[in-house]
C-alpha cells in the first residue's frame, strides 16, 4: 500500500471518528436541549370557587380531577385573593400590583344604570358604587399600559392562549390587547345569563352554541382542540378562566338530578353540579396535555377569584357577607410541576394572588426585577424546596363597597379596618375562624398594625380614602 493510499484510508478513519464524535456531541446537545426545555404552563382560574368548594374539603360535592391535582402537587393552604372581587382579582393576577394600587377595588358593572350600552360598553371611563362610603371612582376597564404576565412570558418565548372570562373591559381592552397571542370565548359581560344555552345576549360570541350545550363544556371542548392542534415550537400559556362557578345558579340538568339524588337540595344541588363541569374541564385538558405528550413537561396551577356564596366552613365569611374574613377571602391554591412538586406536599406560607406574576415570570426563565410595582413575591424557591415563605411584610385585602374595606394580615395577626374607623384583631393561630375579637386586648398590636397600614395606604395612593387618617390610640 503507498503512503498517499495509507494517507486516505488514516484520513477516512479520523473523518468517521470525527463524524461520530460530532452526531455524539449533536445527541448530547439534543438531550440536553430536551432536558432543558422551557415548561409549558397552564392556568386554572375559577371564577367564586371557595376555599371549602371542593371534594377533598366538603363532602357536598365532588371534584376529583382537582382533587387529584391536589394530591399530585404542592397545596397552599394560606393563599388570599388581594381583593375578593371579580374584576380586582383579575387585574392583580394578571399584573402582579395590589388592586389598590391600580385602583380597581371593585368589579366592572353592566348595564345602563352605570353608563354601559347593550353590549356592555362604557360611556365613562369609572364607575361609583351607591353604598360605596369613601365613593372611590373605579377605573371601567384595565388600560394596556399594564405590563401582564402574558407580556412578560411572550418575552422568553411563550404563545399566550386565553379561554374564557376576562371582566377587564370591553373591546380595545380584551386579552389580545393586553398581550395575549390569541383568545377564545371572552365577552364584555362579567358572567353569561345562562350556562345551558344560550349564553349571553348582545354578542356574536357562541352564536352557534346549541340548545342543551353547556357554557364550560363549549370551553373546555375549544381548549382540548387547542393543545392537540398546537404545532409551535415555542413553549404556551394557556390561560383557562372559569364563567363558572359565578351565578347564576345554572348545572347541567343530568348533575343537578345527580346530586338531588345524593341529598342535595335547590341551589345546593345546582351548586355542586357548577362544581362538577368546571372539574371535568380539568381532567379533560390534563388528559389532552398527556395524549399530546406534553404533561410531563407542563406545570399546572389552579385558584379562585374568591370565596364563594356559601359559607366557606370552618371559616366566617363568603363573596357577600364579611369578604374580607377568612371565607371570602381565602381561596384553593395548587402548584403541579412535574419532577419539582413532590405528591402530597402541603405548604402553609401566606400567600397572596400578587405572587403569581413573580412566579410565572420567573418559572418560564424571567427576571423578576426588571418590573416595577410588583406586590408579590416568586414562589419559585418555596415550591421548589417547600419552605416556609417567611413573608417580611403583611399582606392587604382592600374593597370598596361598605364600611369594612380593608384587612391586614401580619403573620399570626390579622386586622379588619372599616371607613368608620372602627377596626377589629383576630389571632388567627388560636382563632382561625374569627370568632373572638381581642383588639381591646391588644392596643399595641392595633396601633403597630394601623401604621402599617397607613403606610401602604400612602405607597399605593389610597391614603385620601382611608378610614383611619385621625387614628389615636
Amino acid at each position: 500500500m503507498n503512503n498517499k493510499v495509507k494517507s486516505m484510508k488514516t484520513s477516512l478513519i479520523y473523518a468517521s471518528l470525527l463524524c461520530l464524535g460530532l452526531a455524539s456531541c449533536a445527541s448530547d446537545t439534543i438531550n440536553k436541549n430536551t432536558q432543558t426545555k422551557k415548561p409549558n404552563i397552564v392556568l386554572f382560574f375559577v371564577d367564586d370557587l371557595g376555599w371549602s368548594d371542593i371534594g377533598m374539603r366538603n363532602a357536598n360535592f365532588e371534584s376529583p380531577n382537582v382533587d387529584a391535582l391536589a394530591a399530585q402537587g404542592m397545596n397552599f393552604e394560606n393563599t388570599y385573593v388581594a381583593s375578593p372581587t371579580c374584576s380586582p382579582s383579575r387585574a392583580t393576577l394578571v399584573t402582579g400590583q395590589h388592586p389598590a394600587r391600580l385602583k380597581i377595588v371593585r368589579h366592572i358593572p353592566t348595564g345602563p344604570k352605570w353608563g354601559f350600552d347593550k353590549y356592555n360598553r362604557p360611556s365613562r371611563p369609572v364607575s361609583y358604587w351607591k353604598g360605596d362610603p369613601a365613593n372611590f371612582p373605579v377605573p371601567n376597564w384595565l388600560d394596556t399600559e399594564y405590563t401582564t404576565y402574558a407580556e412578560a412570558l411572550k418575552e422568553q418565548g411563550y404563545f399566550n392562549h386565553f379561554v374564557g372570562k376576562w371582566h377587564l373591559g370591553h373591546e380595545g381592552y380584551h386579552p389580545v390587547d393586553n398581550g395575549f397571542d390569541s383568545q377564545f370565548g371572552t365577552t364584555n359581560f362579567g358572567h353569561p345569563k345562562g350556562y345551558n344555552a344560550p349564553f349571553f345576549k348582545n354578542t356574536k360570541v357562541f352564536k352557534d352554541a346549541k340548545k342543551g350545550e353547556y357554557l364550560t363544556d363549549k370551553l373546555t371542548e375549544h381548549t382540548v382542540d387547542w393543545i392537540r392542534n398546537y404545532d409551535k415550537e415555542q413553549p404556551f400559556m394557556l390561560s383557562m378562566w372559569f364563567y363558572n362557578v359565578h351565578r347564576p345558579s345554572d348545572g347541567k340538568a343530568e348533575y343537578v338530578e345527580y346530586f338531588k339524588q345524593q341529598g342535595l337540595k335547590g341551589d345546593t344541588a345546582k351548586y355542586a353540579a357548577q362544581i362538577k363541569s368546571m372539574d371535568d374541564a380539568v381532567g379533560k385538558v390534563r388528559k389532552a396535555l398527556k395524549d399530546k405528550g406534553v404533561d410531563d413537561n407542563t406545570i399546572i396551577l389552579f385558584t379562585s377569584d374568591q370565596g364563594g356564596y356559601f359559607e366557606n366552613a370552618p371559616y366566617r365569611g363568603k363573596k357577600q357577607g364579611e369578604t374580607l374574613y377568612e371565607g371570602g377571602a381565602r381561596v384553593p391554591f395548587f402548584v403541579y410541576w412535574p419532577g419539582v412538586t413532590k405528591p402530597g406536599s402541603v405548604n402553609e406560607s401566606v400567600v397572596q394572588t400578587t405572587d403569581i406574576f413573580p412566579t410565572l415570570t420567573e418559572m418560564s426563565g424571567g427576571n423578576v426585577n426588571q418590573y416595577e410595582n410588583l406586590d408579590g413575591i416568586s414562589l419559585v424557591s418555596t415550591i421548589k424546596s417547600n419552605v416556609d415563605l417567611n413573608r417580611n411584610e403583611p399582606i392587604y385585602g382592600y374593597r370598596a363597597y361598605q364600611d369594612l374595606y380593608v384587612s391586614v394580615r401580619d403573620k399570626e395577626w390579622k386586622l379588619l379596618g372599616y371607613r368608620s374607623g372602627t377596626y377589629r384583631l383576630y389571632n388567627l393561630a388560636l382563632d382561625p375562624t374569627e370568632q373572638d375579637d381581642v383588639s381591646e386586648k391588644f392596643p399595641n398590636v392595633v396601633s403597630q398594625l394601623v401604621k402599617k397600614l397607613q403606610s401602604w395606604e400612602k405607597e399605593v395612593g389610597v391614603e385620601q380614602y382611608s378610614g383611619f387618617k385621625t387614628f389615636e390610640h
